[in-house]
């Protein structure tokens, strides 16, 4: 179990939290990491691509030209693939991207993605980034900048932190999330992760639920 420092609004060490070894510590697994992403990016596809086929163009109700005498090949329709503006062969019809992708999977996945950016040191835990209840982007960054200077940091609050969320939201660099929205593709994304205390909490607690749950079933 690892231990990292709590800093405070103003930057300065408030305290320590252990982070649990079978979250933060696991070994990572990185096929199975990347059936996790790529099912996640696939879920996330609108799937209305569709081009228009022989039958749904316009036009091309009678027969061009006679059948022979002309000399040139026979056709049909002025709307076959091979003139233009006929219609398109093979072409992408709306279809369901997502795949089926097990829950402990999905938490092995994030638990493995989490243990990865532990292990180099890029996760971190504040009790706040306002102090007051006045949102402030200015004080929010100058807490972020206390804990990493990397480009991309996913910052993940607790469910009704208005605070933080309103503070952080407009910030080019920042990634909100809810503690029950972390998901392994926004880990991977993020250079730095950095849990509120509430969050962190919020997220370890659920974790203990839905394993209590696993162990009765």
């Amino acid at each position: 179990m690892s231990t990292v420092t709590v800093l405070d609004a103003a930057g300065k060490k408030s305290g320590t939290v252990d982070l649990p070894a079978e979250i933060f510590e696991v070994q990572v697994n990185v096929p199975l990491i990347h059936q996790v992403v790529v099912a996640q990016l696939a879920a996330a596809r609108q799937g209305t691509h569709a081009t228009k086929t022989r039958a749904d163009v316009s036009g091309g109700g009678s027969k061009p030209y006679r059948q022979k005498g002309t000399g040139r090949a026979r056709q049909g329709s002025i709307r076959a693939p091979q003139f233009t503006g006929g219609g398109i062969v093979h072409g992408p019809q709306p279809r369901d991207y997502s795949q089926r992708t097990p829950k402990k999977m999905k938490a092995a996945a994030l638990r493995g993605a989490l243990s990865d950016r532990a292990s180099h040191g890029r996760v971190h835990v504040v009790t706040g980034f306002v102090d007051g209840d006045a949102p402030s982007t200015k004080t929010a960054l100058k807490t972020l900048q206390s804990l990493t200077e990397r480009r991309s940091v996913l910052v993940v609050v607790e469910r009704g932190d208005e605070l933080t969320l309103k503070s952080l939201r407009n910030a080019p660099q920042v990634h909100l999330l809810v503690a029950d929205q972390l998901n392994t593709y926004d880990v991977l994304c993020a250079d730095d992760i950095v849990f509120t205390k509430g969050a962190l909490d919020a997220f370890l607690g659920a974790g203990s639920t839905a394993a209590a749950e696993e162990d009765t079933k």
